[in-house]
């Protein structure tokens, strides 16, 4: 389905026939100010869908640091490790002061 531009004034005139627009037919709209594309109005499926997309991600990349990690960690015993992370954690409160 094509999306459709809309300004915010335009929008605020047409609201209720752009929302079952959006609800019923699944257009979804760019919303814009000026010239300039500020947010977008979507089908709240549309949306759930991209947000587990979004989690999907953080959770491959928190995998691929943690393997990283892992990798980097690995000839280090767990007492280093510790080590390491006090010191960088009193790093942090040091600089955050």
């Amino acid at each position: 389905m094509v999306q459709k531009i809309i300004g915010v004034t335009q929008l605020q005139r047409r609201f209720r026939s752009v929302i079952d627009e959006v609800t019923k037919a699944g257009v979804p709209y760019v919303l814009t100010r000026g010239s300039r594309a500020e947010a977008a109005l979507v089908p709240y499926e549309d949306y759930q869908h991209l947000q587990a997309l979004h989690e999907k991600e953080v959770g491959f990349e928190l995998d691929r640091l943690l393997e990283r990690m892992r990798r980097h960690n690995a000839a280090r015993t767990e007492d280093e490790v510790r080590r390491d992370v006090r010191r960088a954690r009193a790093e942090v409160r040091r600089s955050s002061r």
